[in-house]
């Protein structure tokens, strides 16, 4: 008995990173929001084609160029990067949220994985579903208006950034939440409207000076902004401010949602 119990005694973790954990928790949240293609992806694609016919048919071609090229070229990046950024939040904040209320959130506590794995698996999982949106809108909407991605770096580096921190608060979102209703504020007050009125439809320069200055701090304007540049060549922001702005927020929104669900926030009893 005493062999038995110092042969199958729990001991400390003697390995670094659970790459297979990892791997496993990424698969299984990706598979999650796959199984369910039509409400996770093609839904979000739908929207934004919605938005594109809508706004072009009620305009028309009497609109005056944005940034040096037609409105429904200016506006297209905008739309893809508003679904990037209320998806990305919508996975991980879904996640949390029905593990906690269907009771599954005990497997993954209880699984040998760290805060800093489940954090980042989960978020992860939300990038990928950012991505398969943003591809399959692009091809889309190239079969519809002239758009073409003219820098796949900048491209890259905006897409991760504005879906890792969207996927991060959301994660913190789905932690916090202890129903749908309460998740439902945060997307219909918070994320909705701050995607609608940081430039996705317009041009911030037509705003009065105080409230052009203003967005400019708006994390939401820059996720945009930046997603934009890399389809048309410019910008109303700076690059560089932009750049250091979102990765120091990625750095920072991941890390509450470390700390939070390593404290056991809303978790644990």
């Amino acid at each position: 008995m005493v062999e038995l119990e110092k042969k199958y005694q729990i001991g400390e973790r003697r390995f670094g990173i659970n790459w297979v954990g990892v791997y496993t928790l990424y698969i299984k949240e990706t598979l999650r929001f796959l199984t369910v293609f039509g409400q996770t992806i093609a839904g979000p694609v739908v929207t934004a084609i919605l938005f594109l016919l809508v706004i072009s048919l009620a305009i028309g071609e009497d609109r005056s160029n944005v940034l040096g090229v037609p409105f429904i070229e200016f506006l297209a990046p905008g739309l893809i990067a508003m679904q990037i950024i209320q998806q990305a939040f919508s996975h991980s904040s879904s996640s949390l949220l029905m593990g906690k209320m269907m009771g599954t959130i005990v497997d993954l506590i209880g699984a040998p994985l760290s805060a800093a794995e489940v954090t980042l698996a989960t978020i992860f999982a939300a990038v990928t579903r950012a991505l398969i949106i943003s591809i399959i809108s692009i091809i889309v909407f190239s079969i519809m208006i002239e758009i073409s991605i003219n820098n796949y770096l900048i491209f890259i580096t905006y897409l991760f950034l504005s879906s890792f921190i969207m996927g991060a608060i959301g994660f913190i979102t789905g932690l916090w939440a202890d129903k749908f209703d309460h998740m439902s504020t945060a997307t219909n007050f918070i994320i909705v409207p701050l995607s609608f009125l940081s430039g996705t439809f317009y041009s911030v320069e037509r705003l009065p000076n105080f409230l052009n200055i203003l967005s400019h701090y708006n994390p939401f304007f820059h996720m945009i902004d930046g997603f934009r540049y890399s389809f048309i060549g410019k910008m109303e922001g700076s690059i560089t401010f932009s750049l250091a702005y979102l990765s120091l927020l990625s750095i920072l929104s991941w890390f509450i949602a470390y700390k939070l669900y390593k404290k056991g926030y809303k978790i644990k009893t």
